[in-house]
């Protein structure tokens, strides 16, 4: 189930995400088709996080597992030196993810408040 919150304040993909996350979900699209495992999604986050801020990689692990399960990226199984681990892949690029957005929004609202939120749209 998609959960996220919707900060209006915030520029861009801020509204949505947690300053980590949005570099998590940006390296793994600069990765593409070559994808990305955790460990090289937390040391890049880590790396363009800047100085005196870090993040711990659990909380890059269980950020690119909710993408999977959101379908914003899939992932493979593989192993290697340490072991089991995933590789993530996107599904979505940056403007598919702002329509995944728009709509996971809009299905909400339209959910709780369908005649508002048509007469909403309308005038735009």
């Amino acid at each position: 189930m998609t959960s996220f919150k919707f900060d209006p304040s915030k520029p861009g993909l801020r509204k949505t995400l947690k300053e980590y996350q949005e570099l998590a979900l940006r390296f793994v699209w600069e990765m593409g088709e070559e994808g990305a495992n955790s460990g090289d999604v937390w040391r890049a986050v880590n790396e363009r996080l800047g100085e005196g801020k870090s993040i711990s990689r659990a909380s890059i692990l269980f950020f690119l597992n909710d993408m999977v399960d959101d379908g914003v990226l899939r992932c493979k199984e593989a192993t290697g030196k340490g072991g089991h681990y995933r590789v993530f892949f996107p599904v979505l690029d940056e403007a598919g993810y702002r329509m995944y957005l728009l709509r996971t929004v809009i299905d909400s609202m339209m959910r709780d408040y369908p005649v508002e939120t048509r007469k909403v749209l309308k005038e735009y």
